[in-house]
């Protein structure tokens, strides 16, 4: 009995081809009589056509035609939506050529066909398109304004907007002892296959037939739409997948070129070759990520996650394309990710810009998101004096829960129900495989001239898209078998993981076994490989076909042996009767098959589909150690480790692989991927010189581990998509490192990437603030109360609340620890401080000290202490006596201290003059100076070190004056 297949690490097949340069791509695809088409695009990003000129072009020798958006009437349709499309967005669809406005540079203006490439591209240099520019949106929230509308027929620059969540978020905001928030953004970039796209369309007059050579990902999909616009039967338009150079998500949805070269080929009555340059590529392949994001936090005093709310703006574009509702749709779907929260609110708005629109790019939606949601996580964990691995741990959903009901927050689709997972398991083998505990002991600390940090990011990933797939098996004589898959292959090892699916799944030799895949000659009905979903659908078609043919086996044995079929049993390619003497071996009934050429069935061919509308859910934890240097901002990953539970896998080697190349390339999204565009909507990195890439010397020290603990309950085989884990928490993981690493300097990462640029202006701007202002503040105030009656006050934290200025929130963090929330301005300089308090040195009733550091982002920080002490003024009269010292950074810094003790003055003054209407008497004469929030202590009464603390926050506003 030959060892299963299913969990071997076998090396694929197709590695063998690419390697020795035997592969067959689109550009390798020569047709008796091709021309060559060259799309003109346009140059400016907001504009009116007045008109295209084209005389010259027309006039060259070798030209055949040029194109306009006129010409392809009546046909020109917009593209329509493939997946997630959400409300509103069907009015913002593209039309594959511009016919009176363009929206973007790059957008299709004109298509000229010439006899060889280069006629082609000098020719389309000649075409002149004369246009009246028009204002220019590259920002999002400049396109939220409306000022200039992109589609002035919508009224809105909004495609979608809408509000999601579940669960009373108002009252788990009301309720929660600690909030935390604050606002990120994930920069625009995307996928760069190393082949670029292109197509060959063959038009066959006599058959009235289209054939495309270059197709990938969705072939069946495509040629639907194709259909459509081109008013043809689908089973007239043959799609032929070859070797693809790699997708990401970025290849093979339905480009304004996959209709252009088409309809040109049909006209001409010629093949029609068009291959995209690299700036093209640049330009006008879906970009992605571009997702801005308000975001709050509610936690109890334990340190439970109760809440979660925020906005979420994505820029998806000038247009939206087949899949641009992936990214804000899911985006707010995996908010919460992996922890048990109870309430959920999120306003969901995709914006319409002049740039490259937007499509999926690996970990769609995801990426953003779990950065989002993993920076805030270790920014809370912070506030509430938690190490970030606990706060995590105390919040994952636990396996018990499990089918999870993550609630409904896609419009028109259903709940999301994570289907299985340990969660706290896997997080506990990542910590541990990563040495997690020994690692994150030199947080902040500075070796050998670099600052050390360890971070850490928790992701679910949802896989197995459906609704269906299928397959289609062959018995071929000499007793070998052609597998043809719906799943469309762009280097993710098809050929070799469905063969050993359906060498375990028929028992016969791996080597007997071709697969065929991705065309839609090769089977009646497929969908094709988006949302990890070939090793969940296509694997388990593939069992079907297998489970089909294996019947049909034993059936045409029953016949020969004239035995019932039922009685017979199959085994290892051998089909056996009742008392176990073999009948006939599939060699045998190979044999007997007549020959039949190409793809068509033979008397042994067997269909299997599978069908499914339930997700699987994987779960995984990436961790970073990183090494800064404060003088260069360079960043050395000095380990990365990535894990993540698929249930169960079909091929290790395979799986690991792509776990490998999907985190070096989330690395280069993190640090050096980047599209940027200047105030016209001109892209500055349109060539591999400006947009950064990771080589394989950037990030040598990536290693992963995949896990099977928790199989999916959903599909045959019991496995979780791969592919796109290995991408998803790298932005959340390497910015939580560096986060920690430069603590000390006050650096939060919360914006994206994290280049050399953008980093060393953060550490420029920290080292602004090492000038520090010194001040002293002393200060008595005498208030008309006994010291009982000021002591009962002083223990009631309502009162004291309202007795501060400028303070928004104090909230225990733990014991002995307090978090304060004030907001004001000195002079010019207005901010919001969140500071973490501590109370110390208490005498009850009589004395206190306590330290304080805060933090008020580009504003500075401050840190200092104050004792304060009570006692009998005279009978009815108490005595406060203050003295406090601190320390101001940067922008409140360079306010002053003069000013700042004077703002320190008047606060103090509205604080007790507040203080003492609240205990009854008339206010007497202000004395300066207020202080911070003191934080509780083991064995002091909690009502009184409440109190004490909105005393100590007082004197605190002083001293950072605010």
């Amino acid at each position: 009995m030959n060892a299963p297949l299913i969990g071997a690490a076998l090396t694929c097949r197709e590695s063998a081809r690419f390697a020795t340069g035997r592969g067959t791509y689109v550009d390798d695809v020569r047709r008796p009589g091709m021309v060559h088409a060259v799309v003109v695009r346009a140059q400016v990003a907001h504009a009116l056509i007045k008109g295209i000129h084209d005389d010259e072009a027309r006039a060259m020798p070798g030209v055949l035609a040029v194109y306009r958006g006129s010409d392809f009437e009546p046909f020109l349709k917009p593209i329509p939506q493939r997946v997630c499309p959400l409300p509103g967005m069907e009015n913002y669809a593209q039309l594959p050529i511009a016919t009176d406005r363009v929206r973007y540079v790059g957008e299709p203006v004109a298509v000229v066909v010439a006899e060889d490439r280069y006629l082609a591209e000098d020719a389309a240099e000649l075409v002149y398109v004369d246009c009246e520019t028009l204002p220019a949106v590259v920002d999002a929230q400049q396109a939220i304004e409306g000022a200039t509308l992109l589609h002035p027929a919508q009224g809105s620059n909004a495609a979608t907007h809408y509000r999601t969540g579940y669960g009373d978020c108002e009252a788990a905001f009301r309720d929660a002892h600690l909030v935390i928030g604050d606002r990120f953004y994930v920069h625009r970039h995307s996928a760069t296959p190393l082949e670029t796209r292109g197509l060959v369309a063959e038009w066959d007059e006599a058959a009235g037939r289209l054939r495309i050579w270059g197709v990938a990902k969705v072939p069946f999909a495509n040629r639907a739409i194709l259909a459509g616009m081109l008013g043809l039967d689908a089973a007239l338009i043959e799609m032929i997948e070859v070797d693809v150079g790699g997708s990401f998500g970025v290849r093979g949805d339905f480009y304004p070129e996959d209709f252009l070269v088409p309809f040109v080929a049909r006209q001409l009555g010629r093949p029609v070759k068009w291959i995209e340059d690299r700036r093209e590529s640049l330009q006008a392949l879906n970009h992605s990520r571009d997702m801005h994001c308000e975001l709050e936090l509610a936690v109890d005093a334990q340190g439970r996650m109760l809440g979660m709310r925020g906005r979420l703006v994505a820029d998806i574009g000038a247009y939206v394309r087949t899949n641009s509702g992936v990214m804000p749709g899911k985006g707010a779907q995996f908010l919460a990710g992996p922890y048990r929260i109870a309430a959920t609110d999120f306003d969901v708005l995709a914006v319409v810009t002049n740039k490259t629109p937007s499509g999926t790019y690996r970990g769609p939606g995801r990426y953003e998101t779990t950065f989002f949601r993993e920076r805030l996580v270790d920014i809370a964990a912070a506030r509430l004096g938690l190490d970030p691995a606990e706060f995590r741990r105390r919040n994952l959903i636990p396996p018990e829960a499990m089918p999870y009901d993550a609630g409904a927050l896609v419009p028109g689709m259903g709940p999301t129900v994570y289907d299985s997972g340990n969660y706290p398991e896997v997080f506990r083998h990542a910590l541990e495989k990563f040495g997690y505990a020994e690692l994150a002991a030199n947080d902040g600390r500075l070796i050998d001239g670099r600052y050390h940090g360890v971070g850490m990011g928790c992701f679910v990933e949802s896989t197995g898209g459906g609704p269906a797939e299928h397959a289609r098996l062959e018995l071929r004589r000499g007793g070998g078998f052609d597998l043809y898959v719906g799943a469309s292959s762009a280097g993710q090892g098809h050929e070799t993981s469905m063969a050993q699916v359906l060498a375990d799944a028929l028992q016969v030799p791996y080597d007997t076994i071709r697969v065929h895949h991705g065309s839609t000659t090769l089977l009646d009905r497929g969908f094709g490989s988006y949302h990890s979903r070939s090793a969940v659908m296509s694997g388990s078609a593939v069992v079907r076909a297998a489970e089909a043919m294996r019947d049909k086996l034993l059936q045409h044995a029953a016949e020969l042996s004239g035995l019932p079929a039922e009685s017979l049993r199959y085994a290892h390619g051998t089909i056996a009767g009742p008392s176990g003497q073999a009948i006939a071996g599939i060699a045998d009934i190979a044999a007997g098959i007549p020959p039949h050429a190409g793809h068509a069935r033979g008397p042994f061919s067997a269909d299997g589909a599978f069908a499914n509308d339930r997700l699987t859910f994987t779960f995984g934890v990436q961790l970073a150690h990183v090494a800064v240097d404060p003088q260069t901002a360079r960043v050395d990953v000095l380990k990365y480790f990535c894990v993540e539970d698929l249930g169960r896998m079909i091929n290790p080697a395979i799986v690991h692989g792509q776990t490998i190349g999907a985190a070096v390339q989330g690395m280069g999204g993190t640090f050096l991927d980047e599209f940027v565009y200047d105030e016209h909507g001109q892209m500055l990195t349109g060539s591999f010189a400006d947009y950064l890439l990771p080589t394989s010397t950037d990030f040598p020290n990536v290693d992963g581990e995949t896990l099977e603990l928790s199989p999916s309950p959903s599909n045959p085989l019991g496995v979780k998509g791969a592919g796109e884990g290995g991408i998803i928490a790298t932005g959340a993981a390497l910015s939580n490192a560096v986060s920690r690493a430069l603590a000390a300097q006050g650096i939060s990462i919360t914006r994206l990437p994290m280049s050399m640029n953008n980093l060393g202006a953060l550490l420029r701007a920290a080292r602004e603030t090492t000038r520090k202002e010194t001040m002293n503040v002393n200060g008595e105030y005498t208030l008309e109360a006994g010291r009982d009656e000021v002591w009962e006050a002083l223990m009631d934290p309502a009162v004291l609340q309202a007795c501060i200025p400028g303070c928004e929130r104090i909230a225990r963090s733990g014991d002995g620890e307090y978090q304060l929330t004030v907001r004001a301005a000195v002079g010019p300089v207005s901010a919001r401080m969140n500071a973490a308090m501590r109370l110390g040195d208490i005498v009850p009733g009589s004395s206190y000290t306590l330290t304080v550091e805060g933090k008020a982002g580009a504003a500075g920080f401050a840190a200092g202490s104050v004792a304060v002490a009570l006692s009998d003024a005279a009978p009815g009269r108490t005595r406060l006596a203050y003295a406090a010292q601190g320390q101001l950074g940067g922008r409140l810094a360079q306010v002053g201290s003069r000013l700042v003790e004077g703002v320190a003055a008047k606060i103090a003054a509205e604080f007790f003059q507040r203080f003492q209407a609240q205990i009854g008497r008339p206010a007497p004469e202000a004395v300066p100076a207020p202080a911070a929030a003191p934080a509780p202590r083991k064995n002091v009464p909690i009502a009184w070190i409440a109190g004490a603390t909105v005393v100590a926050a007082a004197v605190i506003l002083a001293i950072v004056a605010l």
